[in-house]
Order: structure tokens, then C-alpha cells, then sequence
């Protein structure tokens, strides 16, 4: 995540509700409405059956509770709004108690295609659908455990299995290129770059991924491809920190995007 934002958190009522204004609902519509046809032509179906189970609003942005209603009912998941930027700590302990924390804001207008920070378009429309599914489900919740337990030096190795999974992790189905991660889902530009074959593709490992530096304001260089769910399934079953130390003796791939230039 950024270090600053020009966004702010939304405050929820008791009941857990925000009050979004109709510029706010006009973008969810928009962004909704751009972005359904590519998901379905371009995401895994472990994604679609997700985002048909929940069948969000789209002609406003929906609210936690009522999307946690449906997770709750189906994997014992929640969605509980945070402010813009959150530490790795609080973020893999929300994970550990099977809680998604949502970013409460919407991108503005001028952010449309493309914002660096999460809303609540990323955090709803791209990882609430993964949450839907048991096994997807608990591996997200086996990450945030192993995230409760690792020293807070080993964060940035840790979330490199989520980025290159769960947020921009591809998969093959039935032959074809599909785009699995929730990051993918919810940007306009990265997801048809993600499958055009441009980037590097590379097999699902967990050291390979560990190893692999990434920059969160750009397209990705490099993707992971998993053939087989259950290789991904696997890893929460791993001892993540032996894998982390492991990935450390070995050290850091050579980044494949150029340094950042202060702006």
C-alpha cells in the first residue's frame, strides 16, 4: 500500500452501514458495469461462482453487513470496514479471525481505471468471491495465522504469497488462461494484461513466490500460474515460517521492473 493517501476512511453507523453518496453509487454502477463482461470472460470459475453466490447490488455500493450476512452463512467469513491503510500486522490477524478488512472509501472519478490504494470496489467486487469457497476461504485465514506467528522482519516475505495468489495469481482451466487473483478482477487495465501473454508466467511455488519482489503501482512483470488448486491448497498445510526462512537463506530474485524514481 501507499504510505499516504489522498482518501479517507468512511465512518459505518452502529449497525455497520455507510452513507455513500450518489457520486460514490454512480462510480460502484459504473465500475460494475465495465467490468462484468471482462470477469466473465476472463476470470477462473472458482471467481464467478463466487460473485453469482453474492449477487452484489449493481447500482450502489453494498455494505458490509450485508455481504457479510452471505460469507458468513457460507464459510463462516465477515467483511469489516478499515480505514485506507493498515499495517501487515492488523491485516494478517483480521485474516487469522476469518474478518476481510474493507477499505471504506470508493475511488474518485478521475482514479477510475486505475488507483493504487484498495477500495471498496477491489475489496468487495474482487475478494469477497474467493471468500465464498471453503478451500480459498481457508487458505486466506492459514495465511493470516502464519502472519500472527512470524516476526514482523518476515511481513514482506509472507505477503508475497497472497500478491502472487490471491491478488494476481492466474490459473489454467480446461486449457485455457484464466485470472484467479482478486486484483485482477478489479482493475480495468491489469486483468486483459494479466492473460495476454506478455508478462512472465511462471509455475506455482511457494519459495519461487517467496523470493519474487513486486511493485504494487505498476502491471505485473511476472505471474504465477497454478494447474492444480490443490497445489495452492497445499501451501496453507505448509510450515510457512521454515519456508520463509528458507526463502531468506536463498535470498531475494533480482527484481524484473525498473527502481521507482521519487516523484
Amino acid at each position: 500500500m501507499p504510505k499516504s493517501t489522498e482518501y479517507a476512511a468512511k465512518v459505518a453507523d452502529d449497525r455497520g452501514f455507510i452513507a455513500y453518496d450518489a457520486e460514490e453509487d454512480a462510480v460502484w454502477r459504473d465500475l460494475m458495469a465495465q467490468q462484468l463482461p471482462a470477469v466473465r470472460d476472463r476470470m477462473a470459475s472458482p471467481y464467478l461462482r463466487g460473485l453469482d453466490l453474492l449477487d452484489l447490488p449493481q447500482d450502489r455500493v453494498p455494505q458490509c453487513p450485508e455481504v457479510s450476512a452471505k460469507l458468513g452463512a457460507l464459510t463462516g467469513w465477515r467483511v469489516e470496514p478499515v480505514p485506507a491503510l493498515i499495517g501487515f500486522g492488523r491485516f494478517f490477524g483480521m485474516l487469522a479471525d476469518r474478518t476481510f478488512p474493507a477499505a471504506s472509501f470508493i475511488r474518485k472519478r478521475k482514479h477510475f481505471n486505475y488507483i493504487e490504494e484498495p477500495d471498496i470496489f477491489h475489496e468487495i467486487f474482487g475478494h469477497t468471491p474467493l471468500l465464498t469457497d471453503p478451500a480459498f476461504a481457508a487458505f486466506s485465514q492459514a495465511i493470516g495465522a502464519a502472519g500472527t506467528r512470524c516476526d514482523k522482519a518476515d511481513y514482506a516475505w509472507l505477503i508475497r504469497l497472497y500478491w502472487f495468489s490471491i491478488e494476481f495469481g492466474l490459473m489454467r482451466e480446461d486449457g485455457q488462461l484464466k485470472a484467479l487473483g482478486s486484483g485482477l478482477a478489479s482493475s480495468v487495465t491489469e486483468l486483459p494484461w494479466a492473460i495476454s501473454g506478455q508478462a512472465e508466467q511462471r509455475p506455482f511455488d511457494v519459495i519461487d513466490i517467496l523470493r519474487t519482489p513486486y511493485r504494487i503501482d505498476i502491471h505485473q512483470p511476472v505471474y504465477f500460474v497454478i494447474d492444480d488448486l490443490d497445489d495452492l491448497f497445499a501451501a496453507a498445510r505448509r510450515d510457512l515460517l521454515a519456508d520463509i526462512a528458507q526463502a531468506r537463506a536463498l535470498g531475494l530474485h533480482a527484481p524484473k521492473y525498473p527502481p521507482k524514481t521519487a516523484a
